[in-house]
């Protein structure tokens, strides 16, 4: 029997209100030990809250309500109950530590969606949805995963591995009707089958970065020559002095983030060392870092200093573009203000001009990154998931094509439905399992 768990479920600090989430099969036991109520825990129906006190041997801790949720139509699958007492911490452990007096033992992170998922409550997709939300810093990230929970990925992922089976089965089923050489099904319709298929998983894989921009934020990195306004334009953009400003050449030394909303969109501004040939230590390490910033940029804008040519940065540009093809990079011409015609288009990160436009810019490259609805946040497990199953049904289809045994093909469909069905939890392993929860907090 697993043993009854508690924890916090509210952020812990000074609040309104606290939830301590107790789960397990003394679960109700343990809350009539330490609750006053009309009603005792164990004969209360489930989804039924209950008004009452906290009491340590007959002294009041705090008036509270109690949640009940019996087994097995609860969030953990088993008995479970959430006290509601007053915000901050010092009545919150004292509840918790009551429980823990009474039988039950402080929940590890991520704990009672574990037992969701082992009691079948959830499955692995909707487990990483719950994460996605909890941490998600837009209102996009947070629908995307909010459907994510609601089953819509899983029910598409069930309905494909079971077209697969339904396939595979076919392939088989043929073998026995070889000598007749009956073809249950046209060759040409699996073919069309199983390339629907990989298109929707490579598609879903491919769009993990997307899913990462939605989940942590567009990555912007400003790079440039000392001195072309790039802290400046940290600043301002942040609408906040943030980042030292000063004519000394080399003043930022390592590399300074911030994030800022620009409408729904996170964006997380790194302003990073000026590039330069120097022999100070402390900078030279500062401009290194350089790089690992850029490579994690989902954009990147070299600040130019207009004053001394609009051509000034393109070698440097360029040189970035080289190192990191796969990230894009705009000029954005500064000082502006101090040039005589006003013939170049750009930005005074100084006097505020032009930013307004700079900001939009910067929407828009971002939402191009995620225009397209998806049916889940995809992460890294599961696109390389995806992709494994997408490569393993392009060699059935090139099985096929090329007139080999039903074996064969039906060999790999049936694997490319469990590398699918892996991203749901058909199949797992503790080390999985130990990765996926290691990245939620205690209580949830």
């Amino acid at each position: 029997m697993a043993q009854t768990i508690v924890a916090l479920a509210t952020p812990p600090g000074i609040g309104g209100l606290a939830v301590i989430r107790i789960s397990g099969e003394k679960s109700f036991e343990i809350v009539d030990k330490i609750f006053l109520g009309r009603t005792k825990a164990q004969d209360a129906p489930s989804h039924t809250v209950h008004y009452g006190k906290i009491h340590r041997n007959g002294e009041v801790v705090d008036t509270v309500t109690v949640s009940i949720f019996c087994k097995p139509h609860s969030y953990t699958g088993e008995d479970v109950a959430e006290i509601s007492c007053h915000g901050g911490m010092i009545v919150a452990n004292e509840i918790i530590d009551l429980c823990i007096e009474h039988g039950a033992e402080i929940a590890k992170p991520g704990e009672f969606t574990r037992r969701a998922f082992i009691n079948g409550k959830l499955d692995l997709s909707q487990v990483e949805a719950v994460a996605d939300i909890i941490h998600s810093t837009t209102r996009l990230a947070a629908q995307t995963a909010s459907r994510q929970l609601l089953g819509n990925f899983k029910k598409r992922l069930d309905d494909i591995i079971q077209n697969l089976m339904n396939i595979a089965g076919l392939l088989e089923l043929e073998l026995d009707f070889a000598e007749e050489e009956i073809e249950l099904v046209e060759k040409h319709q699996i073919v069309e089958k199983l390339e629907n298929v990989v298109q929707y998983c490579s598609s879903l894989a491919a769009s993990h970065r997307s899913a990462e921009i939605l989940r942590n934020g567009f990555y912007v990195g400003i790079a440039g020559f000392p001195n072309s306004g790039k802290s400046t334009l940290f600043n301002t953009l942040l609408q906040k002095h943030r980042a030292i400003v000063s004519p000394i050449p080399g003043t930022t030394r390592d590399y300074i983030e911030e994030s800022l909303y620009i409408g729904d969109i996170h964006v997380r501004l790194v302003d990073t060392a000026g590039v330069r040939s120097t022999d100070d230590v402390i900078e030279v390490e500062g401009i290194r870092l350089v790089e690992n910033v850029l490579q994690m940029s989902d954009l990147i804008l070299v600040i130019n200093d207009a004053t001394k040519g609009v051509h000034h940065s393109d070698e440097l540009a360029e040189g970035i573009r080289r190192k990191h093809p796969d990230r894009e990079v705009l000029v954005v011409q500064n000082k502006v203000d101090l040039l005589q015609d006003g013939s170049v288009e750009g930005i005074s990160a100084k006097h505020n001009l032009g930013i307004e436009n700079l900001k939009e810019l910067i929407a828009a490259k971002a939402k191009v990154s995620f225009s397209r609805e998806q049916d889940a946040l995809i992460n890294q497990r599961q696109a390389k998931l995806l992709a494994e199953a997408a490569n393993i049904l392009q060699n059935a289809i090139g099985s096929i094509k090329s007139g080999f045994d039903n074996v064969a093909i039906a060999i790999d469909v049936r694997q490319a439905a469990e590398k699918l069905g892996e991203i749901t939890g058909k199949k797992w392993s503790e080390d999985v399992l130990n990765q996926i929860f290691s990245n939620f907090c205690i209580g949830k």
